[in-house]
């Protein structure tokens, strides 16, 4: 079973407190429903470009893809040289000689002659990019690596790094290219492994930045009907439905997350925010003050009091 202990509780606090109409820690939705205009060869292409200014991915004359979708910007650099791409466009997340490695490997890469020689130097790239919060580019080396040595494994780690690109998208462009790479991904995972629930649960949320953002709700509701207890759909169908000012059917999803794991800190914050938002004030309180005893995150303790203020 899926659990959200691993986003980060102080960003999702102060985004909730800050704008409810978006989603914190790993998956960022935009305020709008947006509509793909490009097919999949050019989000294709443009995944590639997008690896490239980190180093990765083939030659390109650096079309669109050009701002981080990790969660620090990227320092202005060049991204080629006369000896090919590099990864001189340098993460302020990557020290000297991190950024030395993957020149290194992206030489690495070019030069593996086979299958097996592309696949290692494939998975090194992706695992660095990974190390360095760049997860476009580990994306499209563990598709690189799917390519070589086709399996489930690399084309999850290829879907799961995608969506962790489109997690911290700050444009809608970004969340558009990158939501579709992990979508188009996640439809192979699935094929592959339909009682895959992670998997199921990403798509979803990758469709509600698509033209059918219902068919996202249906797709989490279908892991909630296989799995009740799903700490993910329940999360993410919770906070779809604060987007939509629908406090009442949050307040429920928050509250059998909590059922399921008291200790989710996220769960108890939001189910103090959204019973605030119903008018269940004592409700409320217990919540706020189950997530500040969970976690000793200033950040979030200061959100809290701020919260119980409003209670007063």
């Amino acid at each position: 079973m899926a659990t959200t202990a691993s986003r980060p509780a102080a960003h999702q606090v102060l985004v909730l407190v800050l704008a409810l109409a978006l989603v914190g820690g790993l998956f960022v939705l935009p305020k709008g429903i947006v509509k793909p205009k490009e097919g999949k060869a050019e989000l294709t292409n443009d995944a590639a470009r997008t690896a490239n200014r980190d180093g990765g991915g083939p030659a390109t004359n650096g079309s669109k893809a050009d701002a981080s979708s990790g969660p620090v910007s990227a320092e202005a650099g060049p991204t080629t040289s006369p000896e090919g791409p590099t990864s001189a466009a340098p993460h302020t997340t990557a020290s000297k000689e991190q950024r030395q490695e993957l020149d290194r490997l992206v030489g690495q890469f070019a030069k593996a002659g086979t299958p097996a020689q592309k696949a290692e130097a494939a998975t090194l790239l992706a695992r660095r990019y990974e190390n360095v919060q760049r997860f476009d580019s580990a994306g499209y080396y563990y598709e690189q690596l799917a390519a070589a040595q086709p399996g489930p494994q690399a084309l999850q780690q290829a879907a799961d790094a995608y969506f962790q690109a489109f997690s911290f998208a700050s444009s809608d462009e970004r969340i558009k290219l990158l939501g579709g790479k992990a979508r188009d991904l996640y439809t192979k995972v699935l094929a592959k492994s339909p009682n895959n629930l992670d998997a199921k649960t990403n798509l979803g949320m990758t469709y509600m930045a698509s033209d059918n953002p219902v068919q996202g709700v249906t797709l989490l509701r279908e892991v909630l009907a296989a799995d009740p207890n799903n700490e993910r759909a329940l999360y993410d169908l919770g906070i779809l439905a604060v987007q939509s000012n629908q406090y009442d059917k949050a307040v429920e999803r928050f509250q059998q997350l909590v059922k399921v794991n008291p200790k989710n800190v996220n769960a108890q914050f939001y189910l103090g925010v959204t019973s605030a938002r119903t008018g269940a004030k004592e409700q409320a309180r217990a919540a706020f003050l189950a997530a500040k005893s969970l976690s000793a995150d200033p950040a979030l303790a200061a959100s809290v009091e701020e919260e119980l203020a409003k209670l007063k």
